[in-house]
């Protein structure tokens, strides 16, 4: 089995605080900004699972990294460099207490609870009759709040976002405005590479007075991918979409009896399903990029990391001293 990363614990020049999420251990570097090492662990139904999927945080790190430097002409972004395969470093942002989810089709926990009766999602009425993987007329923006670690993001509506202060009207209308241009941009790029961008998520935060673009984008963690070829067929007989995203993690989980609600007991991971994760992460990259994946070194994978961040964060704090 390769190596992974499934943890961290680096003492960096200039280094504050260490925050450590589900799949990424965010550094911070003198209050100004972030070191975002991307692990290997992956998670579903708010559990993180016992096994690391070797490459997931280069491919999810490389991905995103993409995107940013994609869509830099629309939003601010907060990355500044890419000191390694798995890591990003840049600005450290006050982040907005939502998270703008953009839905393109009626997929996923949307479809699941469309079929359990909801006609209405973050105050957006949908019609009757509509079927699992149908495509909305225009893309619809889902908004939830940012949850506290452990605890599960709520639905929102638009009006009440505004309405209880989480964002002020003005600046969440510009979110707006970059989540569809952002996301118009993504479904661009997806369908040069015959995928179809079907969900999303992207989070916002503020720097200096300015609207920036934070976390990662359009990376299999946080998006839906639909293979274009064959989607109408399948649309039409009704049949499951073939898909590039984690959605396939939680459907397995689902079929072994694990929903993670209490009392149950995440399934055995095999090295078969674990590399199967891998081999998948591994295509999306290749089908939205267009290059071939080229594996990190994996011999000594935290040396790797540390000494490829301590060399950067020397060279990028001299020359602000400098400056």
């Amino acid at each position: 089995m390769v190596k992974t990363i499934t943890g961290s614990d680096f003492q960096f020049p200039g280094l504050k605080g260490i925050y450590k999420g589900k799949v990424r251990d965010v550094y911070n570097i003198d209050d100004e900004y972030l070191m975002v090492i991307v692990s290997d662990r992956i998670s579903a139904f708010d559990v993180v699972l016992p096994r690391g999927i070797p490459y997931k945080g280069q491919v999810l790190n490389q991905i995103a990294v993409k995107f940013l430097d994609a869509t830099k002409d629309i939003v601010p972004n907060w990355k500044i460099a890419s000191p390694d395969p798995a890591v990003t470093f840049g600005h450290k942002c006050e982040p907005y207490p939502v998270e703008m989810i953009v839905r393109a089709y009626l997929t996923g926990s949307s479809w699941r609870a469309y079929k359990s009766g909801s006609r209405t999602i973050c105050g957006i009425e949908l019609p009757d009759g509509m079927r699992e993987h149908q495509k909305f007329p225009e893309p619809i923006i889902t908004p939830t709040t940012k949850a506290e670690q452990g605890s599960h993001d709520e639905d929102i509506s638009r009006e009440e976002i505004i309405e209880k202060g989480l964002v002020p009207e003005d600046e969440y209308k510009l979110m707006e405005k970059y989540t569809m241009d952002v996301f118009r941009r993504g479904t661009e790029i997806a369908a040069r590479h015959g995928l179809i961008l079907v969900d999303t998520k992207y989070e916002f935060g503020k720097k200096d007075g300015k609207i920036f673009l934070i976390d990662e984008i359009n990376t299999p963690d946080s998006s839906r991918y639909f293979y274009a070829d064959g989607y109408q067929e399948k649309f039409d007989k009704g049949l499951p979409q073939r898909q590039l995203s984690k959605e396939f993690v939680r459907e397995w989980l689902m079929a072994n009896g694990f929903q993670g609600r209490s009392g149950e007991i995440v399934p055995e991971m095999t090295d078969e399903f674990v590399n199967e994760v891998s081999e998948r992460y591994i295509e999306l990259y290749e089908r939205i990029s267009g290059e071939k994946f080229v594996k990190s070194d994996l011999t000594d994978v935290a040396a790797r990391i540390k000494g490829n961040c301590e060399r950067f964060l020397t060279g990028f704090r001299k020359n602000q001293i400098v400056e």
